[in-house]
């Protein structure tokens, strides 16, 4: 149905139609993975050396296994939730609009699958450090609870992170940016990225461990201007071919 002759009603409608969908993906796939929740504890706790986890109240075994079936069911159900979300806003949308924020979606999930292993990956030194930093006299008696919000935040941070190509690419399809602001705001950019590591990576190392963040973000910040380039590239290509000289 074309979006001028949609009434308000006709959008609310969609719009909990939209969420009804993803609302159901999104269940679906968490009930599914609740029942493997105990082997993903176990990827979980891999990077803590062999931590062993206290729990202190009565429904700390299902919110624990609740929560980490939520996050995989949010990662797994991405496809179908987030062509909802295109689905709803693209009667809005031009035809080369749709385009251009359709096909970066496959991209963004990959972005965010390697992400988030990106963030477990760092996991294995940053617990290690942060264990390091108790003193002698004091005991670490590691909550489920307090960890798991931990290690998803963290992999979730990286994960989000890691969409910087998706949304600089879609902002230059749309003529927001373009690769010469790109180039001339470095600095700026970098700043930004470096304290965004500095955040997620709560270690007294105010250095390296940022940097290590840091550095495949600048990596993929490069990237998009490459990409930025060819968008640019081939735009003044079809330029060239519909007003010949």
């Amino acid at each position: 149905m074309p979006d001028k002759t949609m009434s308000i009603f006709d959008h609310l409608e969609e719009l909990r139609m939209r969420i009804l969908y993803s609302g159901a993906a999104i269940l679906i796939v968490t009930a599914v993975a609740f029942f493997f929740s105990d082997p993903l504890l176990k990827l979980l706790l891999l990077p803590s050396g062999g931590l062993q986890l206290k729990a202190f109240d009565l429904m700390d075994g299902f919110m624990i296994k609740w929560r980490i079936a939520l996050y995989a069911g949010i990662i797994g159900a991405f496809p179908v939730w987030s062509y909802n979300v295109f689905r709803y806003v693209s009667p809005g949308l031009k035809d080369d609009e749709r385009r251009v924020i359709f096909s970066p979606l496959i991209a963004a999930f990959i972005l965010f699958i390697m992400g988030t292993l990106f963030g477990y990956y760092l996991l294995w030194g940053i617990i290690h450090v942060l264990i390091e930093l108790f003193p002698s006299n004091v005991q670490f008696l590691p909550a489920a609870d307090s960890y798991i919000s931990f290690v998803i935040f963290f992999m979730l941070a990286c994960g989000l992170a890691f969409q910087l190509p998706t949304v600089l690419v879609i902002l230059v399809r749309l003529h927001i940016l373009s690769a010469d602001i790109l180039r001339k705001q470095r600095r700026i950019a970098y700043f930004i990225l470096f304290a965004f590591a500095e955040i997620i990576t709560p270690v007294s190392d105010p250095i390296v461990a940022p940097l290590t963040v840091m550095v495949p973000l600048i990596i993929l910040y490069e990237i998009s201007i490459f990409a930025a380039l060819r968008i640019e590239a081939g735009r003044k290509k079809d330029l060239q071919t519909d007003n010949p000289s």
